[in-house]
């Protein structure tokens, strides 16, 4: 089974392939010339084996926060631009930028309407678990990116947000309070569908160099609701994937205490103790010329609930399906 075997990799249970996700990115459809785009995806079968080349009147389809000079507001109340088609925009449209908004003009949505990005047909969601149910079928499960840290400073400004953290701003605790459970009821339905392998929390937190946040204000105000979040996915028993971009080591040994880092038997528990000791040191915050903790260099950091430091070269690439973009899972 696809599922056993995605376990198994993560678990360095020798699986019958390493699962991958291979992905054109949206942008390029539109940067290069998409008939050279469809031969690499036919000449490359291993990467795109269910690639079909589609019609020549084909368009590519941008979500909506990543459409060039279309702004974008989301459930949150957010605004998104971005000034090239398929690249993700930024928010520059804070519904919080001034605190008189909170609980008057604006409120937390609701997780059975929203994913907080986009809107959600909730009925049409249960419907797609209990037939996933019924046919023995699997998903990875994942909160929106960005679904903390990056929701409060898109609410309130990234700069705004600091101060609040910094002035010990006691409205910054309700609006944590309410986003974490907004967030925590998405993650209880996710895993509550009982097909549910692994649990996903991206969120960058990370500059060029030092994280976007001090190590103490991430203790303070954003790992108790990752320890939350993290929770039922611990308690289900399923692995647990953090990402991060940037230059995170600050705060590994705290996303580790959040409970990116939960392992299920003394094994592996060993087992990542040698890996981060080999790779890292006894202490992260001392390896500043350590440029990876699983991969991605300074730009690009991967926690998962089991060491998945690298696989034995041995073991065969293989992959599922694709489409027209190139997205592989």
């Amino acid at each position: 089974m696809a599922a056993d075997n995605y376990t198994r990799a993560i678990r360095f249970e020798r699986p019958d392939h390493i699962p991958m996700s291979f992905h054109i990115n949206s942008a390029c459809w539109d940067c290069y010339p998409r008939e050279a785009l469809w031969d690499l995806m036919e000449e490359h079968r291993l990467l795109f084996p269910g690639f079909t080349r589609p019609s020549s009147d084909w368009q590519p389809s941008h979500i909506a926060c990543a459409r060039k000079d279309t702004p974008y507001t989301d459930p949150m109340g957010c605004v998104w631009y971005t000034s090239i088609d398929g690249i993700t925009g930024t928010v520059k449209g804070h519904p919080l930028e001034d605190w008189s908004a909170f609980g008057t003009t604006w409120t937390m949505p609701d997780p059975e309407k929203t994913d907080g990005l986009y809107m959600t047909d909730l009925a049409g969601q249960m419907r797609w678990y209990e037939e996933m149910r019924k046919n023995g079928g699997t998903f990875r499960g994942s909160l929106r990116h960005g679904h903390t840290f990056l929701q409060l400073s898109d609410l309130r400004g990234y700069e705004n947000l600091l101060f609040d953290m910094a002035d010990e701003e006691p409205l910054l605790d309700e609006l944590i309070d309410q986003l974490c459970e907004f967030n925590l009821a998405l993650v209880r339905r996710m895993i509550g569908s009982g097909c549910c392998i692994s649990m996903g929390y991206p969120e960058d937190l990370g500059m060029q160099v030092g994280p976007m946040l001090s190590p103490e204000m991430f203790r303070r105000y954003i790992q108790p609701s990752y320890k939350k979040l993290m929770k039922p996915a611990h308690d289900a028993g399923i692995p647990i994937h953090m990402h991060s971009d940037g230059d995170i080591r600050d705060l590994a040994d705290d996303l580790i205490g959040a409970g990116a880092f939960g392992f299920f038997d003394d094994k592996l528990q060993r087992r990542a103790r040698t890996y981060r000791q080999h790779l890292l040191g006894n202490d992260f915050r001392n390896r500043q010329k350590t440029r990876a903790v699983t991969g991605g260099g300074n730009n690009g950091f991967h926690f998962y609930s089991f060491p998945f430091f690298s696989i034995p070269s041995r073991i065969p690439a293989a992959s599922s399906t694709s489409s027209a973009q190139g997205r592989l899972r």
